[in-house]
């Protein structure tokens, strides 16, 4: 095998990384997430930047993927909005963590 050939061989997890995941708002999110065991929707704005309904649309396709809870209730008489990775959303941002690492450890310096 060529030196070429091994080369592309290193990258060959990159197409097998979970591009929902990928999408830099939503890795933003996943990461905020991954540390904490809950945070509320206002947490996530202030802290992301996002604008109400771009994260509101991340955090849906997050949801429908099932990668994260979404949790309405009210407080004081004011809707509250808690979100928290789910198991299928820890187990999928663990592996895309690990998948990334491997792909980086595997760059040549060259």
């Amino acid at each position: 095998m060529s030196k070429d050939e091994s080369e592309v061989e290193d990258f060959s997890l990159l197409g097998n990384i979970d591009r929902l995941i990928h999408e830099p708002g939503r890795l933003m999110i996943m990461s905020y997430l991954s540390v904490v065991e809950s945070a509320d929707f206002l947490f996530l704005k202030r802290q992301t930047g996002f604008t109400w309904g771009n994260l509101s649309a991340h955090l849906s396709k997050l949801e429908d993927a099932g990668y994260i809870e979404v949790i309405k209730e009210f407080v004081d008489k004011k809707p509250h909005t808690v979100l928290h990775l789910t198991e299928a959303g820890r187990t999928a941002f663990n592996k895309y963590r690990a998948s990334m690492t491997q792909i980086f450890g595997e760059l040549s310096t060259n």
